[in-house]
């Protein structure tokens, strides 16, 4: 059956109090629309399609590289949910059914949905329900003696019956396109917004003899609508939550599952340790047996098997070989690619640098634009200086070289393997292969020098 999946986003979000589109605000590091369409390849339709109003530029702006099959639809006006799907009619009429959703629930899973459309392949019609604790503020479910809806009645308007039910429309419904071509026109705005609401779809249908399913998710978080910034924190926790039950369940520890905020995917080998306060960003690999220690940032890394992060060390866009320690205190920066067995201790800086197999730099450096060779030691206050004021330069070293502490290597330089550099030295020349360099002044010894005393005011 051809699918259409039609998202509504023409929303102003008000709210929101942002300069940014609603729909492009963030859940778990990602816009809530994306979301929406992350789950919906998950099931595939046969086309997608958003209707856009408020800010539409910047959300085609946004999603238009990643997701060029989507359909743009135009609703320069804002009148209403009914009159988004109105705008939507030419799109209708080349599908058998249409999944309508809303940009600003990202937290619906496709099992949900797809039990959803389901449900309609009989009536043709199927909304999506939840079950509540406290359902003020939301229209009604009530049903009919066959268990199917018979109406949907608004806060308002219900009597004191109706408002005790707790199961709620979520707005989110599948209906067949014969169903919308013949009663989306009879959607009448005599209200006091003057606008044309989908949900007075259910009566139109009824009235007309019509059966419709209800699914209720299984979760009613699932439905939440996104509107302020509170419910944005709300949506936040339970996309956290969810991402720290799929690590447990994955085989993963957590230390404190409530404290891991996870704002992309890890994949993760046996035998994982993450303790309390560490933030995941991106895609982040971990393999067997990784230690990250409390405070750490992970952003778009892979790090290897029996590899340790110790606390408060923030890895953006790097790679960690198996067996490697990182800080405590240490951050890497793009382009960093750590061999196996290499040691980064605490307060050392990395950037574009590459770091052979058991080399260390354990204290207090800075290693940019540096190819790295294998059993290095890089001495305490070490750095690379590899920018002159308009252009970067490569620092490398061969295998063994051992450099002193509180020594410069001035870019571009190439240290040959097995060759010492003696502390604080400011290395501007090519050192060979197994030689010493030494650039630092000649110690003498002033005999009887005494240190100055102050004058008498």
């Amino acid at each position: 059956m051809r699918t259409l999946a039609l998202i509504l986003a023409a929303g102003q979000g008000t709210r929101m109090r942002s300069a940014q589109a609603k729909v492009l605000q963030p859940v778990g590091g990602k816009a809530m629309i994306v979301h929406l369409l992350e789950t919906l390849q998950e099931l595939a339709p046969d086309r997608t399609a958003v209707v856009f109003g408020h800010q539409g530029g910047q959300l085609r702006t946004c999603i238009e590289p990643a997701w060029p099959q989507v359909q743009w639809i135009a609703q320069t006006e804002q009148r209403g949910t009914g009159h988004a799907v109105q705008m939507a009619m030419t799109e209708i009429a080349q599908a058998e059914r249409v999944l309508i959703l809303f940009g600003d629930t990202p937290l619906v899973r496709a099992a949900t949905l797809q039990r959803l459309l389901d449900a309609s392949q009989e009536s043709g019609f199927a909304l999506l329900s939840a079950v509540v604790d406290n359902p003020f503020g939301y229209g009604r479910i009530v049903r009919g003696a066959d268990g199917s809806i018979s109406a949907v009645v608004e806060e308002k308007d219900a009597s004191e019956t109706e408002r005790a039910i707790t199961e709620i429309n979520t707005g989110m419904m599948v209906v067949a396109r014969d169903i919308l071509t013949t009663h989306l026109p009879q959607l009448q705005n005599d209200n006091a917004q003057g606008e044309y609401y989908l949900p007075d779809l259910v009566a139109l249908y009824r009235a007309a003899g019509g059966r419709i399913a209800a699914v209720i998710a299984d979760n009613a978080e699932e439905a939440m609508g996104i509107n302020t910034r509170a419910q944005q924190a709300q949506a936040e926790a339970v996309y956290r939550r969810r991402q720290a039950q799929s690590l447990l369940d994955a085989g993963v520890t957590l230390i404190d599952p409530a404290r891991i905020d996870i704002h992309g995917t890890v994949s993760a080998g046996r035998d994982v340790v993450i303790e309390a306060n560490v933030v995941i960003k991106g895609t982040v690999s971990l393999g067997d047996n990784v230690y990250i220690e409390s405070g750490c940032v992970l952003d778009n890394c892979d790090i290897g098997a029996r590899a340790r992060v110790y606390s408060h060390s923030r890895l953006e866009h790097c790679s960690v070989g198996a067996n490697a320690q990182v800080g405590p205190f240490a951050r890497l920066r793009p382009k960093t690619v750590l061999d196996e067995g290499v040691r980064v201790g605490n307060f050392v800086e990395t950037k574009a640098a590459t770091i052979g197999k058991g080399s260390k730099v354990n204290h207090l450096s800075y290693i940019g634009d540096a190819v790295i060779g294998s059993a290095v030691n890089i001495g305490a206050g070490t750095i690379t200086c590899n920018y002159d004021g308009a252009n970067k330069y490569r620092t490398t070293l061969g295998d063994r070289v051992f450099v002193g502490s509180n020594s410069a290597l001035v870019a571009p330089v190439n240290i040959g393997d097995g060759a010492t550099i003696g502390a604080g030295s400011v290395i501007t020349k090519d050192v060979p292969a197994e030689q010493l360099a030494l650039t630092r002044s000649e110690q003498k010894i002033i005999s009887g020098w005494q240190r100055p005393v102050k004058k008498a005011k």
